[in-house]
């Protein structure tokens, strides 16, 4: 009886082995992915839809919740979630501008790390009407100014600077380094310093209010 041929066992291992390298290195580079240094103006959005963003709501289609209209991201605010900037970014300015169809909540999830939930690492600059310029620390990131008390929000300095319902706002947000500087319509009304987080996807809320954006800009911070 001829005997049955065995596998080449050594040439195996190494080909197993050489796979496993190479998924490795693939694992590797993603992780080595560097955020971005804005070097010139980048416009996030479009005008025209979601390309470079992420839209997430948990267990619903999100396309109900985000769309555009007429040139502007029209968000219905329910339920919550956010749409995330596919790449992460680090030392920009970034400008905002939008408004509320009635009284509501939204923000700006900044340095946003980690898987995709309700809700995720980062640094919200808060959206809410009437509290424009809050900061509220999420999922274990801190600062300075938060001093690690128990609540995560930290208040505004000053009134607000916030226009009437229907108006268009203006939200600018300047992260250099680990400092975190916050303006609306032209007034500075928060900083934080010493951030534990100081790069990250950007994200806007969907946070039980209707309103809409027609401006996303990222440029050099200095």
């Amino acid at each position: 009886m001829k005997a049955k041929s065995l596998p080449n066992k050594p040439v195996f291992h190494w080909l197993r082995l050489g796979c496993l390298a190479a998924l490795a290195t693939a694992a590797s580079g993603l992780l080595a992915v560097e955020a971005i240094r804005p070097q010139q103006r980048i416009e996030l959005f479009n005008g025209k839809d979601f390309t470079g963003w992420i839209l997430f709501v948990p267990d619903a289609d999100p396309q109900q919740t985000w769309s555009v209209r007429e040139g502007v991201i029209h968000c219905t605010g329910k339920p919550a979630g956010y749409i995330r900037t596919r790449e992460q970014y680090r030392d920009y300015k970034l400008t905002v501008e939008w408004r509320f169809l009635k009284p509501g909540n939204t923000g700006v999830l900044l340095h946003m790390t980690g898987p995709d939930r309700v809700w995720p690492r980062s640094i919200e600059a808060q959206g809410m009407y009437g509290n424009q310029g809050d900061f509220w620390v999420i999922g274990g990131t801190t600062f300075k100014e938060h001093g690690g008390k128990q609540d995560r929000r930290v208040p505004k300095q000053g009134p607000s600077h916030e226009k009437p319902v229907g108006e268009w706002n203006t939200y600018e947000i300047l992260c250099k380094g680990d400092t975190i500087r916050v303006f609306v319509n032209g007034h500075l009304v928060n900083q934080a310093t010493e951030c534990s987080d100081t790069a990250g996807h950007i994200c806007i809320q969907s946070e039980g209010s209707e309103f809409e954006v027609r401006r996303v800009t990222l440029e050099p911070v200095d």
